[in-house]
């Protein structure tokens, strides 16, 4: 029978609470269970996949063509475990859903209500998700601050599901925040005891609190927090601040959370094979040298835009037992070639990430351009990609007016267009060609030698693709396409293998790279880039 862990959070927002769900996931595969975790955010959007990556940061893509919180990511790095669908569940798919029963008449004309029909809609979705992937554990994160009013449906499904699979088939973690008052030199455990209260008052007791602080928390104030709040010693855990995300799954085990959640579950301990989590740790923490990576996009001011992106280069500098500085270049500084030169003068590489829209485009050009001529390794994702041909097609081909559509409708030369398939879609939601894709390497070239074989499959998330009617022209100019779809009909990988490392894709690679397992087209823009320096 799947056991159940409930996480919570209170006193701010942004505590860290998918960190912790994803590090209670690792602490469990370290013992051989298997795990999944699941997200529910209390926003009426269906997904986050419209929602401006300033609000929401970065959308993340499954396998199985899902948009979701970026918290996925953070699931599926540390717990090495590819989700879908049913791992996040928004309120506005749950109303959604509700609403589309009512009208088709499901509800016999009853009064249809939050209790219990969007309740229930929740439940299923817990369900759904057990029956999906049968785990031995099912981690379900509840996003936002306890308190929030639209919440209150998920912790009061929440409230009804542990009660209905009863006592020790289910815990509640609840992670709050420990302030530090630097004029006392206190920290303070009252916020976090009115945080307990809101829940309990909701008929949530929590069974274990991890506690966000700077400072280590002193016995006295564990002992009162266990006090107040209800629970046991031995579950009052400290979760400091620490230079690496990764740090986190061994913090978490030398206080043993692990164990403590499967004592309360009545689950036999195990014990953990943590070594190689540890060797990586060690590697983050001990590099040998440093690099400098740029960042070229438009949603630089807020980093989580493209989380994967950064995590994904961090990963394959661990392998090389370097750091990766992150250089974030703004593309709108970059329109003035002069400028765009003196802000790529100190990096070792260049990643133009994807995006949508006009704004930053032509600064996202200089940079690609800069790249190639300078022989600066370079890795293009998405859009950056586009970007990448559109740059080829007007500075080499010679086709000054090329463009994307997306950019410019009447363009004479439009290397880039709307997908075949995406001509007659209506509206935006959940509608671009998404999820995992095979795509076939051409042998010999530099994707293949990076992959090691010839058929992967990869995550996209895309409208536009390079148009066909310039493949043959492009490839004469030099421009490499080395990974096809396998009907042929579709650019996937470019390539110029004359230079250290000029590779672009029209999927994410970012969103399949692991700490102890880098993504190959990043560990080759890393690998280049060390050679390069030395």
């Amino acid at each position: 029978m799947t056991k159940y862990i409930f996480i919570t959070g209170g006193v701010v927002s942004s505590l860290g609470k998918g960190i912790i769900a994803a590090s209670l996931g690792r602490l469990l595969r370290a013992r051989g269970f298997s795990v999944i975790n699941q997200k529910f955010d209390p926003y009426i959007n269906v997904d986050p996949g419209t929602m401006s990556p300033f609000q929401h940061g970065e959308v993340f893509v499954t396998d199985d063509g899902a948009e979701t919180d970026l918290d996925l990511g953070h699931y599926e790095r540390f717990t090495d475990t590819n989700l879908g669908k049913y791992n996040n569940v928004t309120s506005g798919s749950v109303y959604q859903h509700v609403i589309e029963k009512e009208r088709r008449g499901d509800y016999l004309g009853g009064t249809v209500q939050v209790i219990p029909h969007i309740t229930n809609e929740i439940k299923a979705r817990i369900i759904a998700a057990t029956k999906q992937f049968k785990p031995d554990f099912q981690l379900i994160e509840i996003g936002g601050t306890i308190g929030d009013i639209e919440s209150l449906p998920f912790i009061e499904a929440i409230r009804q599901f542990k009660s209905e699979i009863g006592i020790g088939n289910a815990v509640s973690i609840h992670c709050t925040l420990l302030p530090y008052l630097p004029t006392s030199g206190e920290l303070k455990t009252k916020p976090s005891q009115h945080s307990v209260s809101v829940l309990r008052s909701y008929g949530i007791q929590p069974e274990i609190l991890v506690c966000r602080t700077t400072k280590p928390i002193p016995k006295t104030e564990k002992e009162k927090l266990a006090l107040f709040c209800s629970v046991a010693k031995e579950a009052v855990l400290e979760c400091r601040d620490m230079k690496s995300i990764y740090e986190v799954p061994l913090a978490m085990e030398e206080q043993n959370m692990a164990g403590v959640v499967l004592k309360m579950l009545q689950v036999q301990d195990r014990k953990a094979d943590l070594e190689a989590w540890k060797r990586l740790v060690n590697n983050i923490k001990n590099p040998k040298n440093t690099i400098t990576v740029a960042i070229a996009g438009k949603y630089t001011k807020l980093s989580d835009a493209y989380i994967s992106v950064v995590e994904s280069l961090k990963h394959a500098g661990y392998a090389d037992d370097v750091k990766v500085d992150i250089k974030w270049i703004n593309s709108e500084d970059c329109v003035d070639y002069k400028a765009c030169k003196d802000l790529m003068k100190d990096v070792s590489a260049v990643v133009v990430p994807g995006g949508f829209g006009i704004r930053g485009i032509e600064g996202k050009l200089n940079v690609i351009r800069y790249a190639r001529e300078n022989n600066i390794p370079f890795l293009g994702l998405c859009l950056g990609m586009q970007c990448a041909v559109i740059e080829y097609a007007r500075n080499v081909l010679g086709l000054k007016d090329a463009n994307s559509k997306e950019f410019d409708e009447n363009s004479p030369a439009p290397v880039i267009d709307l997908m075949l398939e995406q001509k007659n879609v209506q509206g935006y939601g959940g509608t671009m060609r998404l999820g995992a894709y095979e795509c076939i390497l051409k042998k010999g070239s530099v994707a293949y030698k990076a992959y090691g074989k010839e058929k992967i499959s990869e995550r996209h998330r895309h409208r536009y693709e390079v148009n066909n009617e310039y493949i043959k022209a492009l490839s004469d100019a030099g421009l490499v396409f080395s990974g096809m779809s396998p009907d042929g009909m579709l650019a996937e990988i470019i390539e110029l293998p004359k230079l250290n490392w000029f590779v672009a894709s029209q999927f994410h690679p970012e969103f399949k790279s692991r700490p102890d397992r880098p993504h190959p087209l990043f560990k080759g823009l890393i690998d280049a880039a060390i050679k390069l320096k030395k």
